[in-house]
Formats: structure tokens, sequence, C-alpha cells
């Protein structure tokens, strides 16, 4: 005869948390899984792009004939070939070499701002990190210095520098450990060199939602605004290093949110032409606004204006009737304020994604040549409207749009 167990002394809670642990360690798992597969297996790091000598002759600006040229009289390294007899793919920072020899880096000059740009929308799933990651990537294979800053603690960005954050990095590793003990770990202490020539991260993990209690309770006890200004003054020390800083917040309009764009000097607001993300959008516009004004009025500092703030269409599938029919209204109605192109859905975009990879850190297609140039010039198209937007900012490149 079966017996019945004898109830479990056990609490629910337990249980609840035990499963749950569970779940994390499967889950654990399978970014490891998932992470390991982006590495490349020799160096056990990510690896940044590289270029064949054409793609290589555009970037830095000269024709492969004058790169040959100097790899033949010595000005550049002789390029070594493949066994096939091809010539070696040429990495980022062997373009930054090629640019410095050339006189051709597109470096801000020293009297020009850098730009400071958040991607902003507090909605999620509107395409703010997919934007503002590759909008990274698109600065530094143009040959610019770039800090990326994740100020969002799900850390999304962070991951797709081949982290898993919330294992490999600590709490002293994000802007938290910096605010928490700014005499012990400096700014520069927690910038991280990354896969991407060129391109600084500063990454992000769960112990980054801290900040929103901490900045909330000094509010609470000093009455004092100062302290939106801690990212602006975090920025403040290094970006003389860098032509530009582009800033992944929450998606939300909490404190460090606030904190993000008291630091921006610029934004790009990613919006999908669908009714309820466009909503939210037009709902963060004003909370933006609002919060803005609230700050100064209540004695923060009164930031100057952004030097542009821009819309970008963002998860355009051009299939959808109601898509194109908003897509236009937006166009009719925001004019310039709105870039031409626009952030369209993408299968490889996706795949990419599962990757831990950006498209523009593919070798090769995930799904068809025709979809991955497809999808690369969209992104090429909505990346290089917004580096005109930054470049009309410096006033050593106001010849270029007189």
């Amino acid at each position: 005869m079966a017996t019945t167990p004898a109830p479990s002394e056990t609490s629910g809670d337990e249980l609840l948390e035990d499963s749950l642990g569970l779940l994390h360690r499967k889950a654990l798992t399978i970014l490891k899984r998932i992470r390991d597969g982006a590495l490349d297996p020799e160096t056990g790091h990510k690896v940044g792009p590289s270029f064949p000598i054409s793609k290589a002759a555009s970037l830095v600006g000269r024709t492969a004939s004058a790169i040959r040229e100097a790899e033949r009289d010595g000005r550049l390294p002789e390029r070594d070939r493949t066994a096939s007899g091809h010539r070696v793919q040429y990495t980022l920072e062997e373009l930054d070499h090629m640019r410095a020899v050339f006189g051709t880096r597109p470096w801000r000059a020293p009297g020009d701002t850098p730009a400071i740009i958040s991607v902003s929308n507090f909605k999620g799933g509107v395409g703010k990190s997919t934007l503002a990651l590759h909008l990274a990537q698109h600065f530094a294979i143009r040959g610019y210095r770039v800090l990326f800053i994740d100020c969002d603690s799900q850390a999304s960005s962070t991951m797709m520098f081949g982290y898993r954050p919330d294992v490999d990095l600590g709490e002293d590793d994000t802007l938290y450990g910096h605010f928490h003990n700014p005499e012990l770990l400096g700014v520069r202490s927690i910038i991280r060199k990354t896969h991407f020539f060129g391109l600084d991260l500063i990454p992000a993990n769960l112990k980054l939602y801290n900040l929103e209690y901490e900045i909330a309770g000094y509010l609470a006890q000093n009455q004092s605004f100062d302290i939106i200004d801690i990212i602006a003054q975090a920025i403040d020390e290094v970006v003389d290093d860098y032509d530009i800083v582009i800033m992944d917040p929450p998606p939300a309009l909490g404190m460090v949110s606030m904190a993000v764009l008291q630091a921006a000097n610029a934004m790009v607001i990613p919006a999908p032409p669908s009714v309820i993300d466009f909503a939210s959008t037009v709902s963060f516009i004003d909370m933006a606004r609002t919060t803005m004004r609230q700050l100064e009025q209540l004695g923060g500092r009164v930031r100057p204006a952004y030097n542009f703030i821009r819309l970008v269409a963002s998860r355009v599938d051009d299939s959808k009737s109601m898509h194109r029919e908003i897509l236009s209204m937006m166009r009719q109605v925001f004019g310039g304020s709105m870039i031409g192109s626009v952030l369209k859905v993408s299968a490889e975009i996706d795949n990419a994604s599962s990757r831990m990879k950006t498209v523009y850190e593919l070798d090769r297609p995930v799904t068809s040549h025709e979809v991955h140039n497809r999808c690369v010039r969209f992104l090429n198209d909505v990346c290089h409207d917004i580096e005109q937007d930054v470049l009309r900012t410096w006033d050593s490149r106001a010849g270029q749009f007189d």
C-alpha cells in the first residue's frame, strides 16, 4: 500500500526561492553558451570587424592604390597574404594607423564640443539599445573616438560587448561604484577597452539600479538637486578624450534617466510607427520636457538647450499599412525634427542579436546576402544622418554645410 509523503516542513518562501534559484542557474547556463559562441575560440574574446582593401580605402578616405603605394614605400607596413594569396583584411586599429599616416582622422578640433548623445525612450522594445549600439559602432568604424555609457541596469548593451553583466562584473565596475566611492573609483578606472578599437565602454549590471534609490534618498534628505548632475560630472572628467559619447538610459523616466538627460547635449528618440509605441513616445517627450522644467524651477542647474533633438522611426515594417500611414504622418508633422532615414525591422538584426552580435560585427550574412546588405544600408543611412547632425555642431566643420 502506497504511503502518503509527510508534509514538508519547508516554507512556501523557501520553495519559491529554491525554484527561482534553479531557474536562474539554468538561465545562466544558456547565457554562457550564447556568449561563448560569440567569442573567438583562440583568444576567448570578441573580435572586431575587418575590411578588404576596397572598403578600407573608402573608410580611410584614400584610394586602394594610395594604400598599396604607402605599403610599398614603407609608410604603412607591408600586408600579409592568406594561403590563397589574398591580402589579409584590415582591422579598425590598422585603419586608425592609416588615417594617422594620411592625415584623415575625423576627430573634432580642440575647440569643438564633444557630442554627448542620449538615445532615449521610456518604453521598452522600441529599438533603443539596438540603435545606440549600432550608432556607437558606426562612429568607431568611421574613425571617431567613442565612449559608450550603459546606464540601464538591464545591461543589454553591456552583454553585447561580451559580458554576462551580473556574473562578470561587480558593482564597482559600473557607474554605481564610481558614485558610491568617487575618491577610490575615478571614472577612468571603470572605462573598459572593447573589441571595437576606438570604442570604450562604461558597463552596467543590475547593481546600477541601486542608484535610483540613492539619488531619490539624497534628494529627500538634502533638498538639493545638484545630485542630478552626477552623470554630467562623471563625463566631464574624461570627455576631452572623446569625440562622441553615447548613453543608453533605462526605458523609464526615473532618477538615472533624468541624470542622463541632464548630462546630454543631444537626444535621439527612437519611435516605432505603431499606435501604442507612438503614443508612449508622445508621453515620453511631454514628461521629459515637464520634468526638466520642474528641476530648474526647484533649484537644479539650468542646462543649455540641446544641440539637436531627432526622432528616428524605428522597427518600421513596410508590409504593414498602419506603419506606412503613421510614418507618413510623422514625416509631415515633425519635418526636420525627424531624420529622413528609418530603422526597419530586419531578421538580420534579430539573428545577429541571438549570437550576441550587432549587424556590424557579422563576418558573413546570417540570413541571405540580399537581406544582410539591405539591413546594412538602412543602418548606415540612419547613422550617417545622425553623424551629419553631430558634424554641424562642430565649428571646425562649419564649411562643409555652407
